[in-house]
């Protein structure tokens, strides 16, 4: 069970960071000259986000939650949490800010492209970039702390109990250590 969320948990966040890096590909190269190129290109977006970026999320999250209770010493890694973290707020944004909009913009330059005035509808390329380029930072940041898995990332209860047993065997304060 363990190796099979680990696999599910990689290939899932692999599908992310490649579903973020072709959205960012598409937004910086893709035709946008008319409203029909633009349309094309929102709907292209728009079936990434629903359908790479989307499902990805969900199954590295839900992943990541059952490898923490197939595998419990991962309960005590505060690295573990810090990517739990990361994946909680990866779904509030990717979900509102990506996949959301992706879906408005579509569906406004879908209505452009038939002649009609919305484009007060459509995101900024600005804020679109923006926010693409903060998921795909965290994305990346939350790979590289199940690679590195960096040891302290805030003191443990058990690492501040072993340090006040350790104070309490060896008579000394902590305050005479530091002098």
């Amino acid at each position: 069970m363990r190796k099979l969320v680990k696999v599910l948990h990689t290939v899932s966040a692999s599908g992310l960071i490649g579903g973020l890096g072709c959205y960012m590909l598409i937004l910086a190269i893709a035709p946008q000259d008319t409203p029909v190129a633009y349309a094309g290109m929102r709907a292209v977006l728009a079936a990434i986000g629903n359908y790479v970026l989307f499902p990805s999320l969900a199954v590295a999250v839900i992943s990541g939650l059952l490898s923490m209770m197939v595998h419990t010493p991962f309960l005590d890694k505060g690295w573990v949490w810090m990517k739990a973290l990361m994946g909680v707020i990866m779904i509030k944004g990717v979900l509102l800010l990506v996949v959301v909009q992706a879906n408005r913009a579509a569906d406004a330059a879908k209505l452009i492209a038939e002649g009609e005035e919305v484009a007060h509808q459509i995101p900024t390329l600005a804020a679109e970039w923006s926010a693409v380029g903060i998921f795909m930072a965290l994305s990346v940041a939350s790979v590289v702390f199940g690679i590195w898995r960096p040891r302290r990332i805030w003191p443990s209860a058990q690492a501040e109990t072993r340090a006040e047993d350790l104070t309490a065997e060896t008579g000394l304060a902590r305050d005479k250590q530091t002098a």
